[in-house]
């Protein structure tokens, strides 16, 4: 009879363990920004982004944040001239939402719809590819946001009057771990 009882109560518990929430927490990131000229092509890297995610009835949403003064490209002047070109002062988050099944964390691929708010402007890729690898507890996802200027709403900058190009692809290597 006991154990008719335990079968019971286990085929009761399972809606409720399915419907249990789940949560990620970014441990660490590295985000890097490319931006080319035909004299001097540079990059920005931060390290500074912050991001969790929750999960409930299947689906997952996450949320990234990240200063635009954390970026460094390695030259003061640079930063702050992208720091005003981006809006930075009035806009200091870069931030990043996106919406998955929970089934995508068990892929060796997944392609991510993303909504990117920056210098004022959202921004909507559709079906961003990223590689996931699993280790140790981690979840280690890498990819490129083929993001532009132009998406933005920003004037490309100019070095001896020839302007940036509108490309600023954004390499993506974030590790996530569950809560």
């Amino acid at each position: 009879m006991n154990s008719k009882m335990l079968i019971v109560v286990l085929l009761a518990s399972l809606p409720a363990l399915a419907a249990a929430d789940s949560q990620w927490i970014l441990q660490q990131s590295t985000l890097t920004y490319h931006v080319s000229h035909p004299l001097h092509p540079s990059e920005g890297v931060s390290h500074g982004a912050k991001g969790k995610g929750v999960c409930h009835a299947g689906q997952c949403e996450f949320l990234i944040a990240v200063p635009v003064k954390s970026f460094d490209s390695g030259d003061s002047n640079r930063d702050l001239h992208m720091i005003q070109v981006t809006r930075g002062a009035e806009f200091p988050l870069v931030t990043v939402r996106t919406r998955l099944p929970e089934s995508d964390a068990a892929a060796s691929t997944i392609n991510a719809d993303l909504e990117i708010q920056f210098a004022g402007q959202t921004a909507h890729y559709k079906q961003v590819p990223f590689k996931v690898e699993k280790q140790d507890g981690e979840t280690h996802i890498t990819g490129t946001i083929p993001a532009t200027l132009s998406d933005f709403k920003i004037d490309p900058p100019s070095l001896l009057t020839m302007p940036v190009k509108n490309d600023i692809p954004v390499r993506v290597d974030l590790t996530w771990r569950p809560q």
